[in-house]
């Protein structure tokens, strides 16, 4: 296996699961998020040599992981939120565990919101710093906690309006 090989199989292994989750957060949908982390992890790998370390690698390959998102939502012309399955969460049992379904309704809710806001609150689930977060996105680190408090509070009233139902 050569150098390049393995940076990248450790690469893959420490960032793959969390690029799943933001593909999954655009597309609500477990094929074409499997395909979008795949097609990032390509990228990755075609640019591997070209990465300067001027950020850090999880930063460099999330900004992929969104334009690879962004793109494929553009040419398909469609947005995630058309997209929703009734079963976010592949239900093998008959009986689904209240917190299955609370899983399953915070993923509606988030469908729901805006591609930018989507992208934020997923990088906080993943308990992304905030520092990162800001550098990902572009936003100032003052004005990102505003925009996370808002949609955090956005979250919630989603949320309670939906188990209201």
């Amino acid at each position: 296996m050569s150098q390049k090989e393995q940076i990248f199989k450790e690469i893959f292994q420490a960032n793959s699961k969390k690029i799943y989750r933001l593909c999954f957060g655009y597309t609500n949908d477990e094929d074409s998020a499997n395909d979008l982390m795949q097609e990032t992890f390509l990228k990755v790998w075609q640019n591997l040599d070209k990465f300067r370390n001027q950020a850090m690698i999880s930063t460099w390959i999330y900004r992929i992981a969104v334009n690879t998102c962004l793109t494929y939502l553009k040419t398909e012309k469609r947005q995630a939120k058309d997209e929703l399955t009734p079963n976010i969460i592949e239900n093998k049992a008959e009986e689904t565990s209240e917190k299955q379904e609370q899983i399953k309704t915070l993923y509606n809710c988030i469908a729901q919101l805006e591609e930018n806001e989507r992208l934020l609150i997923t990088l906080v689930m993943d308990e992304v710093p905030y520092p990162e977060i800001a550098e990902i996105s572009g936003i100032s680190e003052g004005n990102l906690r505003v925009k996370i408090h808002r949609i955090k509070h956005k979250l919630t009233e989603l949320f309670n309006k939906h188990e209201r139902l």
